[in-house]
């Protein structure tokens, strides 16, 4: 067995490689810091590649699939993501531009060129780490927000075409709340509630899409939070997310 980990230095991608390696997957590592890839490496027990990539760069999403082409991946994992926090018309449009090309493009290629090659064997998981803010909409990190609207609904998607095709390959949508990661110093931002575990939301993730389940979401109080979005007129919705969010500014 094996597996593939975009953004697997630190946080989530971190703690799903210590898993999935305890459960028996070899793996293919990937992110940006390759002196901690090499020392995550290092510690787990199975075989483990790594390759150095930024995701941000045009060709990296094509090099890690190369790099993974004849290697009978079992389950692809698109991990690797982070928020910008400000205005819309603040923040930079170049760094805008780099996150949207991580949590929307490399994504969207990966997915597709593995699920290409899954659907082939007619066999494979693919695990698309989403948050719960793709539910909604976000003042003061609305790209953010909409890049993983765009993971949910894609993800959605392609879930339903898979069960049309009454294919064995799955696909899974791990959408938690806050966690205590490296987001929100990248972002610029404090956390506004008390945040989950990685190694929890991992572990609750790997779990749930190895038994091929559609939507993860870790915490009782997100699932809650999510469900009842759906009873909020967007404007309100859309206001009451501004205050929230204006409380995490450092």
């Amino acid at each position: 067995m094996r597996a593939v980990i975009t953004g697997a230095t630190s946080g989530i991608g971190r703690e799903m490689a210590v898993y999935l390696s305890q459960l028996g997957y070899d793996l293919i590592l990937t992110g940006r810091n390759e002196t901690m890839l090499r020392k995550l490496q290092q510690t787990l027990p199975t075989r483990v590649e790594t390759i150095t990539l930024d995701l941000s760069e045009p060709r990296a999403p094509f090099q890690l699939y190369a790099f993974c082409k004849n290697k009978q991946v079992d389950l692809l994992v698109n991990n690797a993501g982070y928020g910008l926090f400000g205005s819309f018309d603040q923040i930079d449009l170049e760094d805008e531009l780099n996150m949207l090309n991580v949590n929307i493009r490399a994504l969207h290629i990966l997915t597709k060129l593995f699920l290409r090659d899954f659907k082939q064997r007619n066999r494979g998981r693919i695990l698309n780490v989403a948050s719960s803010a793709g539910f909604l909409t976000g003042p003061l990190l609305s790209s953010y927000y909409a890049s993983k609207n765009y993971v949910v609904r894609l993800t959605l998607a392609i879930h339903e075409e898979l069960r049309r095709a009454n294919s064995k390959v799955t696909v899974s949508l791990l959408c938690p709340g806050p966690v205590d990661t490296n987001f929100n110093n990248r972002a610029g931002v404090q956390f506004s509630m008390p945040p989950a575990s990685p190694e929890r939301v991992a572990r609750y993730g790997i779990d749930g899409a190895l038994k091929g389940k559609l939507i993860l979401i870790p915490e009782l109080r997100v699932r809650l939070g999510v469900f009842g979005s759906r009873f909020v007129p967007h404007k309100l919705l859309s206001a009451i997310t501004y205050e929230i969010q204006k409380k995490k500014l450092k």
